[in-house]
């Protein structure tokens, strides 16, 4: 059964593969389970406590929201595509719409039900499908070592290998000599070596020995090495019952009565692009790494993974937990572990950052492999997929990479009279991006 309904043996894979690469992709992803919650609540932030909704009914929202629309992914087209909260996303609606602009958290949440909404319109109308058709290949071949690139960049962080540097400079070298860190150099150098002997299941090993290191790391320093709650410590309660109280939170709409007409719907607009193109990068560069693209640069059934992404966004609004966007490869088994980690989130929690880290870094190298297929000798083509590939680390956004590729591959194609070798979809999402863009203008013009 398994295998008429998703050919794994013409897929090259097997159930038991299957099995371990969910499972890795789950851990990989596990920290979301409690880092959304924490953004979304302000967690850790006195003066905004109370503005967003509490940790509890977040975290369940997530994991529910995560759960059903991963294996909806796999189930509908077949791909193994896992579906989570955006962290980019959940930011914006944490400190921009909730911190900045005042709403009431319900609103917010009703701000990212309609963008998803919007989206859904645009897919069923195939617009979004036929924009992903337009993006020459070399474009699509950037935007997929990008994010890896950015993977590996959050990697990295995660690890505290790299860290915000002084004043005038960016990011700098961490103290390889701290505990936390020292963890995840074990584990990246663990990771490294079993993957370099075609170790199967190398990430997950990596992910599960670095963990158990690091419980035993923070018990010999009482606590200090890992000192966030529940992590790099065994949980006194493996089982808690969720609380699903925000369910239905986000069909509030008083947005538009509270910023006014101009102002909500140039806020959704703004959360809808980022949500629009996030998916888009990610589903290109998985699909690029994975040989899913037909020689062309498509991917079959598209239409199918872009409309279980845009319900899944409709959905986290609905249940409280921000946009549900699509993340990494991998879907039904890792749906499944989100499930259960309704009932087991404080076992979910033991896993650090650190832990996960190595295993960000290596698939961040797996998928930037394809950048020797970008030709970077033409400059019309190279130039623009630099900046796109570059951006995505630099500006920790999908979106504004995304953007930086296309609009300066438009500006160099008009510039150079070559103007008309360019789709109208380009030069209608490059006029979006310069739009995008100008808000932060567009947002002061409209306050004064």
């Amino acid at each position: 059964m398994l295998e008429r309904w998703f050919e794994l043996t013409r897929n090259r894979t097997t159930v038991a593969g299957e099995v371990r690469g969910g499972l890795t992709t789950f851990m990989v992803m596990a920290y979301i389970i409690f880092v959304n919650p924490a953004i979304l609540s302000f967690a850790g932030i006195p003066p905004l406590a109370g503005q967003g909704p509490a940790f509890a009914p977040t975290q369940a929202a997530t994991c529910l929201v995560a759960g059903a629309m991963t294996i909806a992914m796999g189930l509908a087209t077949n791909y193994p595509l896992a579906i989570a909260s955006g962290m980019g996303i959940n930011a914006v609606v944490a400190f921009q719409l909730v911190a900045a602009l005042k709403l009431p958290w319900t609103a917010a949440m009703g701000v990212v039900l309609l963008e998803g909404l919007a989206i859904t319109v645009l897919v069923l109308t195939g617009f979004r499908e036929a924009i992903m058709h337009a993006i020459p290949v070399a474009l699509k071949r950037a935007i997929g070592v990008g994010i890896g690139l950015f993977i590996l960049f959050i990697g990295l962080g995660a690890a505290g290998i790299v860290k915000p540097g002084p004043p005038g400079v960016p990011v700098t070298l961490g103290d390889l000599t701290a505990a936390p860190v020292a963890v995840a150099l074990f584990g990246l150098l663990l990771t490294v070596w079993l993957t370099a002997r075609r170790f199967t299941g190398a990430l997950l090993v990596g992910i599960l020995v670095s963990t158990a290191l690091a419980i035993a790391v923070n018990a010999g320093t009482a606590g200090r090495a890992f000192p966030l709650p529940g992590q790099a410590v065994w949980p006194a309660a493996l089982v808690a019952l969720p609380d699903f109280s925000s369910l239905g939170a986000g069909f509030d709409f008083s947005v538009f009565v509270r910023l006014g007409l101009i102002t909500a719907l140039v806020t959704i607009f703004s959360l809808m692009l980022s949500d629009f193109f996030d998916t888009m990068g990610t589903v290109i560069g998985i699909s690029g790494e994975a040989g899913w693209l037909t020689p062309d640069g498509r991917l079959p059934r598209l239409n199918r993974v872009l409309l279980v992404d845009s319900l899944g966004a409709v959905a986290g609004g609905a249940a409280g937990a921000s946009s549900a966007t699509t993340y990494i490869e991998s879907a039904v088994v890792t749906g499944a572990c989100f499930l259960l980690a309704l009932f087991f989130a404080p076992l979910a929690g033991v896993v650090p950052a650190q832990a996960t880290a190595p295993a960000l870094i290596v698939v961040g190298y797996l998928m930037s492999r394809v950048v020797r297929q970008i030709p970077f000798d033409d400059f019309e083509e190279g130039f623009p997929a630099l900046l796109t590939l570059t951006m995505m680390a630099f500006t920790y956004s999908i979106t504004n990479g995304i953007g930086a590729g296309l609009v300066s591959y438009c500006f160099i194609k008009l510039v150079r009279g070559r103007g008309r070798e360019v789709a109208p979809m380009m030069y209608g999402a490059a006029l979006a991006f310069v739009i995008y863009f100008a808000l932060p203008l567009i947002q002061r013009l409209l306050a004064g």
